[in-house]
């Protein structure tokens, strides 16, 4: 199960690491990303931020679904990180059990060549491809939101979108 999936463009870094995990009191973070499972310094990277004590899987996203989705895995919780809009949809379109979706940090550092940018929120800046996957995210039945760190309100992504 799903404790938490955050879409945030850094992956594991300093409010991942030391702030959420202690929040989410998961035992895991599973990183679905698929240039993370194929890359060996990024997959160092990820796993010297990682705090102390909690396992680390990189997946690919379709890896990563199969995790999610294993009845081994059923009673376990998990916080899945991703850093984009359209590999958080991909999840949650095939994985039932997820609490909630923070949509914390996207496109901060992304060279949009597509064109526009629409800044939603303060921490999002989303390409059109990267805004019509979030209206799609929306309209699942999982709770979308903003969290940047847990002593923020939740935003609602739905309410934020009504003028997009």
């Amino acid at each position: 199960m799903i404790a938490q999936l955050r879409i945030d463009d850094r992956l594991i870094h300093g409010q991942v690491a030391l702030v959420w995990t202690k929040e989410l009191d998961t035992p895991g973070i599973v990183v679905a990303n698929d240039n993370a499972a194929s890359n060996e310094m990024v997959q160092m990277t990820l796993k010297m931020a990682t705090p102390t004590g909690k396992k680390l899987l990189i997946r690919s996203v379709d890896e990563a679904i199969k995790v999610f989705n294993n009845p081994k895995g059923k009673g376990m919780r998990m916080f899945a990180l991703t850093n984009n809009v359209a590999d958080a949809l991909k999840i949650a379109q095939n994985v039932d059990d997820i609490d909630g979706i923070n949509v914390a940090n996207v496109g901060r550092f992304a060279d949009n060549s597509e064109g526009e940018t629409h800044q939603v929120g303060s921490t999002l800046m989303l390409s059109d491809s990267e805004l019509a996957a979030l209206k799609e995210l929306v309209k699942l039945d999982t709770p979308v939101f903003q969290q940047v760190v847990p002593s923020n309100q939740k935003a609602s992504i739905a309410s934020m979108l009504k003028n997009k």
